[in-house]
């Protein structure tokens, strides 16, 4: 029986003696730290290697981040302009109507957009009626003729015998009276016929100058009316445009400034200040500039009633500027980046600056506020590049060319 004990126990006893060690291992590493973490000379790299790795990081942190040219702004003459929005509508509408009333449309020659001429047709009226009251009005004035005829020779007759007291004194007056009546008689009914004339040309409306059509309301069959509309006409085909100004700027503007619009298309119309409007709307605080276009607009896209953007040119004046690719907009400003160092130098550096830019012209833009005229300013590639930022000097500054 021991014997058999002894070997049961002595697996167990190598168990325990391992696992003493373990522990006793693991505490050695608590009270001495570190020890667990040092590096076996495998782990170590070489100090060559290392120098090496370190060389090529450094080389990595001076290389340049972009190659530029650098330019500087140059002062020139530039055109003062004055941005506005209004629209585009008729120099002079005229509205035509008729004069007779209750008499039918029977024709209607012209359509909306017909260019016509002073005096052409447009429509015409059923004239039945009218050519009967004519006839009638004729017929009056036959017979009031015919009534002065006889009583004129009865007052020939009265005034021969006046003096010779052949005929009373009453009777002569009775014939003289009969000639005035008779006289007044005719002169009515002929009125009375010039006016039936006229209503019988009225029954022919016609173009009251020279324009396009721009609406039309009559149509055959409908009862004509006094003043009732039957078109529109856009006289001369002339239009203008209707510019909002605000009250600041009215002050800047004079009739036979220039303006320039430009159409849907795209392309450029050129016209003149009529008028500025001698009041303001208090909503708004906008007056109207009043601009005469050319005859020929019409050919180039714009119509009566458009919506439009245009520019007064206000004057020149002299103005600092740069090509669109050197200024940089982020976060709504408008950046341009100048560069330090010399030509050639791997060590420039780029500085962000903020300015304030005005009009454009062509490619160009102007410069405000934030930039001296000699300023050495990267010409392209800026929205590569951030401040401070290395750089390779490409190129001798260049002045910007302003002769467009």
């Amino acid at each position: 029986m021991p014997s058999f004990f002894h070997a049961f126990l002595s697996p167990i006893q190598r168990w325990a003696r391992m696992t003493a060690v373990t522990f006793g291992a693991a505490a050695i590493s608590l009270i001495i730290p570190g020890c667990a973490d040092r590096a076996t000379p495998q782990d170590e790299a070489p100090d060559g290697q290392k120098s090496a790795a370190g060389d090529t990081r450094q080389e990595t942190d001076a290389k340049p981040a972009l190659t530029v040219a650098i330019i500087t702004p140059q002062t020139s003459e530039w055109p003062r302009m004055l941005t506005a929005n209004g629209n585009v509508a008729a120099w002079q509408e005229a509205v035509i109507s008729t004069e007779v009333s209750n008499l039918r449309l029977t024709d209607v020659k012209v359509n909306v957009g017909d260019r016509v001429r002073k005096g052409q047709v447009l429509a015409r009226i059923a004239s039945d009626t009218v050519e009967a009251e004519v006839s009638q009005a004729k017929a009056s004035v036959a017979e009031a003729e015919a009534m002065l005829s006889e009583a004129r020779a009865n007052g020939d007759r009265a005034r021969q015998y006046q003096k010779t007291g052949f005929l009373s004194a009453q009777q002569i007056n009775q014939y003289l009276t009969a000639e005035k009546t008779a006289v007044a008689r005719l002169n009515a009914a002929r009125a009375r016929l010039h006016s039936e004339q006229l209503r019988l040309a009225q029954t022919v409306v016609r173009a009251p100058d020279d324009g396009v059509i721009s609406a039309r309301a009559a149509t055959i069959g409908s009862l004509a009316q006094p003043g009732q509309e039957l078109f529109r006409l856009i006289r001369g085909s002339r239009l203008e445009w209707r510019a909002e100004v605000s009250a600041a700027d009215l002050g800047k503007l004079r009739p036979g400034m220039a303006a320039n619009l430009t159409t849907p298309e795209g392309e450029r119309v050129q016209g003149r200040v009529r008028m500025v409007a001698p009041t303001v709307d208090p909503q708004t605080l906008n007056g109207l500039v009043y601009v005469d276009l050319p005859a020929a607009v019409t050919e180039k896209g714009l119509r009566a009633g458009m919506f439009a953007r245009g520019e007064f040119e206000l004057g020149r004046a002299r103005a600092m500027s740069l090509p669109q690719s050197a200024v940089v907009l982020r976060e709504g400003f408008s950046y341009v980046f100048l560069v330090d160092g010399a030509t050639g130098d791997v060590q420039a550096r780029v500085r962000q600056v903020k300015v304030a830019v005005g009009q454009r012209k062509g490619d160009q833009i102007e410069i405000l506020q934030g930039l001296q005229p000699g300023s050495r300013v990267v010409a392209a590639g800026a929205g590569f590049l951030a401040d401070g930022d290395a750089v390779r000097v490409l190129a001798a500054p260049t002045a910007v060319s302003q002769n467009r």
